[in-house]
C-alpha cells in the first residue's frame, strides 16, 4: 500500500513539474492540459513541397557581423495583463532569405519607384530549375558555358559551396562565400532567357565583383535576383518555384518566402 501511495504521488509531481514548463491555458480539443508543441516542415508529405526558406534567428546571417541579433519585440503581453499578444518586427531587408529589386543598385530605378512592389509576381512563380555548380568555385563566364542551361528556361536556382560550408547557418559574414563574378553575370543575360537568378548565399555576386555583377543582372529591370536560399537535401532538377515578397513600397528588398513544387 505505502508503494503505491508513493507511487501516486511520483506520479503527480512528474506531471505537475511537466505542466510547469508549458504555457498557461494551454490545451486540446477535449480540454485535456498538455504541451502544445507546433511542428516545423521543411518538406511535406512526399516531398511535393520543399521549404527553401530559411527562418528567422537571432543568429540569421546579414550584412552586419553578428547576425541580426533582437528581431521582434513583444510590445504587449497576456502575461502582463494585455487580452492579447502583438509583437513589433524590425528587420534589415537584405537579411536571411530576400529578394532584391532594381533600385538596390541604381539610384536613379530607386528615385523612379523601382521597388519590391513592381516585381513581376509572373517571373517570381513558374517553372525553374535547381542546379549545382561546380564546387569552390566562383560563377564566371566559363562555369556559366559548362552548364548548358537551355533556351527558355527562365528561373535557375545556382547551388554552391555555399550550401555545403552551411554559410547561412553562421551568423559572421562570411566574405569567402561563392558567387557571380561580373563576366559570369554577362554571360548569363546575353546567352540565356533566365529572368529569375537564385543563390545560397545573402549576396548573388561574389564580393570581389560584387557591385559591378549585381549591375549587370539589374541594368534591365528584367531579371529579379532571390538571395539566401536554403537548398541542403534538395535534389537538381526541374521544379515549380514560388517566391512572394512583402509588398513594401519604397523598399529596395524585402524578406521573401520560396518554396519548391515537385
Amino acid at each position: 500500500m505505502k508503494h503505491l501511495v508513493l507511487l501516486l504521488l511520483c506520479t503527480q509531481v512528474i506531471r505537475s513539474s511537466s505542466n510547469e514548463v508549458c504555457p498557461s491555458g494551454y490545451s486540446d480539443e477535449d480540454g485535456n492540459s498538455e504541451c502544445l508543441k507546433p511542428i516545423r516542415k521543411e518538406v511535406y508529405e512526399g516531398g511535393e513541397i520543399i521549404d527553401i526558406t530559411h527562418r528567422f534567428t537571432p543568429n540569421t546571417p546579414s550584412g552586419a557581423p553578428d547576425g541580426i541579433g533582437e528581431y521582434i519585440r513583444l510590445l504587449l503581453s497576456m502575461k502582463n495583463g494585455s487580452d492579447y499578444n502583438f509583437s513589433e518586427f524590425k528587420l534589415a531587408v537584405h537579411t536571411g532569405t530576400h529578394v532584391d529589386a532594381p533600385g538596390h543598385m541604381y539610384d536613379n530605378y530607386f528615385d523612379a519607384g523601382f521597388d519590391v512592389d513592381t516585381l513581376d509576381l509572373r517571373v517570381l512563380n513558374g517553372p525553374g530549375l535547381l542546379i549545382d555548380v561546380p564546387r569552390d568555385k566562383n560563377l564566371t563566364a566559363k562555369v556559366m558555358k559548362s552548364l548548358n542551361i537551355p533556351r527558355g528556361i527562365q528561373r535557375v536556382i545556382f547551388r554552391t559551396s555555399n550550401t555545403d560550408r552551411k554559410l547561412m547557418w553562421k551568423k559572421e559574414f562570411d566574405l569567402s562565400y561563392s558567387g557571380f563574378m561580373k563576366d559570369g553575370a554577362q554571360w548569363l543575360v546575353d546567352n540565356t532567357d533566365i529572368k529569375l537568378v537564385g543563390i545560397d548565399y545573402l549576396s548573388v555576386a561574389a564580393f570581389d565583383d560584387l557591385v559591378p555583377a549585381h549591375l549587370v543582372f539589374l541594368k534591365s529591370r528584367e531579371i529579379i535576383l532571390v538571395e539566401g536560399l536554403k537548398l541542403d537535401n534538395v535534389q537538381p532538377g526541374l521544379y515549380n518555384v514560388h517566391c512572394l515578397p512583402l509588398r513594401i513600397l519604397g523598399a529596395e528588398g524585402s524578406p521573401i518566402r520560396c518554396i519548391l513544387i515537385k
